[in-house]
């Protein structure tokens, strides 16, 4: 499996951790599986923080 790395700003971090959980709510109200949802959302949750400095 090929990994990819993805650059986000805090901003659009937090936008995916809050779509993640909403897909995984609608997935458990519709009584569908969420083990996929779930495993993504550790890894961005858990994923390593780089601060880069911005010329400007």
């Amino acid at each position: 499996m090929k990994r990819i790395k993805i650059f986000m700003t805090e901003t659009e971090w937090r936008f995916v951790i809050h779509s993640l959980n909403a897909l995984k709510t609608k997935l458990h109200n519709e009584g569908q599986y969420t083990d996929t949802v779930d495993e993504a959302l550790l890894k961005v949750m858990n994923a390593r923080v780089k601060r880069i400095k911005v010329a400007g």
